[in-house]
């Protein structure tokens, strides 16, 4: 009896130990802690300054973000529902273009569009000296122009980078919507406005505030944009505090705050959805009829549509073009051509490394069925929403310990003092990218693996194949499209990542994101155009493989 007992036991303790599941459970750590980490430097400071913090820069920083996420996102929000509902349904000039150009903006990052507006505005820029020379303006006193680096630039820049988020989602919403409801709306008399607001925009209301909440955590993650325009955030502190005033337990204090300040968004997006049901009858379901819209109808839709593709995407684009068409020596020098190789390497294998642990992950996660893999599954996506900045921080101060420990142990055991392997060389920066961007690669591989029929891996098993067999023959060519579109999707967020490489870049290691940076805070416009170009020439694949997934 005891001895039955005792087998019993071990069969259970080892089914729980199975290599898959501790293999998923520890990828889902990997990911979970550098978040972990930000709270514990934070509560453990070697210099206590929240007082100060509180007392003198916090409230600045912190109002600034919340005033920038919340005109972002309402301006996000109105550009991308309207432009959806235009494009959903109804049809005008330029319509069938538009659909897909107003993604466009997705390839431009939001740091890279305002060197272009700034240099577009400036006092030096064409704009206000053709103002000058038309009306014999002398100096800047002689007229009024608007603050260029201001916070209304930023809200202004960031809105046109961000709104494609809030048209991408609004747009499947009313797609999907049935044309039969649209009908009765009609015979009721209904104008075309009260149909937006009494049954459109409510339908698609979930879709809509997802799209918004995800803008404004994007608008909170933001550094490039709002260092150029001298807009100070929570961001911009946590590189001020710990940079300048070299206190990294300061820094990880402000970003507890912007994590504690995504969090509250996240929750109530959530909480605001909770009673919220939506069914569609698909034996009812019509798809939905487009309306032709001609004359002055016509041009004011193609206008409302246009006009965020012109000034988030062409303007600043031409702009950039012209800035880097003057010269050819700063197509072909030795430290964009370095930037190149960096970026691609170092990109290439954050993507890969990034998709085959989350392959791992969710097919070791499917194997178990056990609960406390499924629990940890949806901290990894926090990730996602996690600033660069904060990643930043959450991975440098412990991979610093560990250098130091590592190298030490060397040291003692033979001499020879290896230097800083982690923080030292590039394996931090791609630490902070598999972090980052790993929820692409978990909802990606999530979903490829549930649409393949669970016969298949059974039939595979039955005929003696090992799990691992059933994995490389079986799920592998059945899902190679969309770990291909996770690896191009998080190898271009990548190369646009700007905090966290900014902080956790070896000395002397550039890649396209921080030189383009680094050029346009010397004011060296030109310089920076080249690098500006690539990062917008890579983006476009992944704009392009977007709009080809929904149409």
């Amino acid at each position: 009896m005891i001895e039955t007992e005792i087998k019993k036991n071990r069969f259970i303790f080892l089914n729980i130990l199975d290599f898959w599941s501790i293999n998923a459970v520890i990828i889902a750590l990997l990911v979970v802690a550098p978040i972990l980490s930000v709270f514990v430097i934070a509560l453990n400071p070697t210099e206590n300054i929240w007082p100060h913090l509180v007392s003198t820069t916090l409230p600045r920083y912190a109002s600034n973000t919340i005033i920038l996420m919340c005109f972002v996102g309402f301006l996000a929000g109105v550009l991308g529902t309207t432009t959806a509902w235009l494009i959903a349904r109804y049809n005008f000039l330029g319509s069938k273009w538009l659909q897909w150009a107003l993604f466009l903006p997705l390839a431009l990052p939001a740091y890279v569009a305002s060197y272009a507006l700034v240099d577009l505005l400036e006092y030096a820029g064409p704009i206000q000296y053709f103002l000058r020379s038309v009306f014999n303006w002398e100096t800047a006193q002689d007229y009024w122009f608007p603050e260029v680096r201001s916070l209304s630039s930023a809200i202004f820049v960031l809105s046109l980078a961000l709104y494609p988020y809030v048209y991408l989602l609004a747009r499947s919403a009313f797609l999907e919507q049935s044309n039969s409801a649209e009908e009765v709306a009609k015979s009721l008399g209904i104008s075309a406005i009260g149909r937006f607001f009494r049954l459109g925009l409510p339908l698609a209301r979930p879709a809509v505030f997802a799209g918004v909440a995800l803008v404004m955590m994007e608008t909170a993650s933001d550094f490039g944009a709002v260092d150029y325009f001298a807009v100070q955030t929570l961001t911009t502190g946590i590189f001020s505090v710990w940079l300048e005033s070299n206190n990294a337990g300061g820094a990880a204090q402000i970003a507890s705050t912007v994590l504690v300040l995504i969090v509250i968004l996240v929750s109530l997006e959530k909480f605001n959805q909770r009673k919220l049901r939506f069914f569609n009858l698909s034996y009812r379901h019509q798809n939905i009829e487009k309306i032709g819209l001609s004359g002055t109808r016509g041009f004011m839709a193609f206008a409302v549509c246009f006009l965020p593709v012109f000034f988030g995407f062409i303007l600043p684009f031409c702009v950039l073009a012209n800035l880097g068409y003057g010269s050819l020596d700063i197509w072909i020098n030795a430290d964009l051509t370095s930037a190149i190789k960096n970026t691609i390497i170092v990109s290439g294998l954050a993507a890969f490394i990034t998709v085959l642990l989350g392959l791992l992950m969710v097919y070791g996660i499917r194997l178990s069925g056990r609960s406390l893999p499924q629990a940890i599954l949806p901290l990894t996506t926090i990730g996602y929403a996690a600033p660069g900045a904060v990643l930043g921080i959450g991975i440098l101060v412990p991979l610093g310990i560990a250098d130091n420990w590592v190298a030490d142990r060397v040291l003692d055991l033979t001499g020879y003092d290896p230097g800083l392997i982690f923080t030292g060389t590039a394996f931090a920066i791609i630490l902070a990218y598999c972090v980052r961007f790993f929820s692409i690669a978990q909802h990606t591989v999530d979903g490829a693996f549930g649409r393949i029929s669970p016969s298949l891996p059974n039939a595979a098993q039955s005929l003696g194949r090992n799990k691992l067999q059933v994995l490389l023959q079986i799920y592998r060519p059945l899902i190679s499209t969309s770990t291909a579109t996770a690896l191009l999707l998080i190898f271009v967020d990548c190369v646009k990542e700007l905090p966290a490489t900014m902080l956790l870049r070896p000395f002397n290691f550039e890649t396209l994101a921080t030189r383009v940076h680094v050029q346009a805070s010397l004011e060296d416009l030109p310089n920076a155009a080249p690098g500006s170009i690539l990062i917008v020439v890579i983006s476009l694949c992944a704009v392009f493989l977007l709009a080809r997934a929904n149409k």
